[in-house]
């Protein structure tokens, strides 16, 4: 049995995850520290856990494993740094930290304590993902040209995004580094190369502190563009995903959830006609590809690099929003 210590319920998708943990055979949450005492007692009581009050004693802990880390993105760094050091396998939210810089030094430590790290990247393991970077391997599209990922909402409009999340202190950006993070990664891999440069225009439809509607931009080497969308005063407005190339384009959600495929290979029966793709079973998840990990003493080297590359798209896309140009990721302190 794996057992964990919970690192704050500051983000929504903190008891998504007690429930995976709690639905595992093979972990268990025992533990809980929380920046909010009162808010950590809380959750701790619902699930018959301990509460600590204080971080450093509840990773001091011999009988704890892992964490699961849902602290304010501006916390990361410090609290994964600590949960290194103390030898806990980390599995955490998006981003992994907001800053390159920070990255690498929560990488650092990782390796220097033999601990076992997974980021929650969760689309990567969905089918249309799956299907998508299949049919990018067989070269159906011919040399990629564009990519356009988009997923919105309508939160900040309708009012159910806790509070909280519109702090510019604690989540250090809005609509694209929250919600926007899975677009952005996925638009990375669909391009199937690092992209050069960002450039970002935020909205703020609700007047909050932070974004709530944005596009972010990725150029390449190739001259193929990323198009990042995400917003949270959206109302129905569907999850989609378009890949262009020279000899074919790809759809999906436009805005049913079906995969289309459209090439001028004649050797397909998608040849110069919209023909839907098979979607295979999803993969497995994230958490439990952290316990696997743990158990088998293996090393999210994909999960970990797509990571890193979604920290320095993020740390540049900000950047760029703030001082209104484009921003070189060879530019960001590493």
């Amino acid at each position: 049995m794996i057992r964990i210590g919970k690192i704050s319920y500051w983000h929504v998708h903190a008891w998504d995850y007690t429930k995976q943990a709690q639905e595992h055979p093979e972990a268990e949450i025992v533990a809980v520290w929380d920046e909010n005492p009162a808010r950590g007692q809380e959750a701790a009581d619902k699930q018959g856990a301990q509460f600590h009050a204080s971080l450093e004693e509840m990773l001091q802990r011999n009988d704890i494993d892992g964490v699961i880390v849902d602290a304010p993105t501006s916390m990361h760094r410090d609290v994964i740094l600590a949960a290194a050091r103390a030898g806990k396998h980390i599995f955490t939210e998006k981003v992994l930290a907001p800053t390159l810089h920070e990255v690498n030094e929560i990488l650092s430590a990782v390796k220097e304590n033999h601990v076992k790290l997974t980021v929650s990247l969760p689309r990567l393991n969905d089918n249309y993902t799956l299907a998508i970077r299949d049919i990018l391997d067989q070269g159906l599209l011919g040399k990629v040209t564009l990519v356009r990922v988009r997923l919105s909402h309508n939160g900040a409009t309708a009012g159910w995004l806790p509070e909280h999340f519109y702090g510019l202190d604690e989540c250090l950006g809005g609509a694209l580094i929250d919600l926007g993070c899975h677009p952005m990664y996925l638009t990375r891999v669909f391009l199937g190369e690092e992209p050069v440069g960002v450039q970002a225009q935020f909205g703020y439809v609700t007047g909050k502190e932070v974004e709530d509607n944005a596009v972010a931009t990725l150029s390449t080497t190739s001259g193929a563009v990323g198009i990042v969308e995400a917003g949270f005063v959206n109302n129905f407005s569907p999850f989609t995903i378009e890949v262009h190339g020279t000899e074919g384009t790809l759809l999906f959600g436009t805005p049913d959830e079906k995969l289309l495929l459209r090439t001028s290979n004649p050797a397909k029966e998608a040849a110069n006609a919209w023909v839907e793709q098979p979607l295979p079973a999803k993969r497995e998840s994230a958490f439990e590809q952290w316990i696997n990990h743990i158990k088998n003493d293996t090393t999210a080297d994909e999960n970990i690099a797509i990571a890193v590359e979604l920290t320095k798209l993020m740390e540049a896309a900000n950047q760029s929003a703030r001082e209104q140009r484009s921003i070189r990721l060879d530019e960001l302190q590493a």
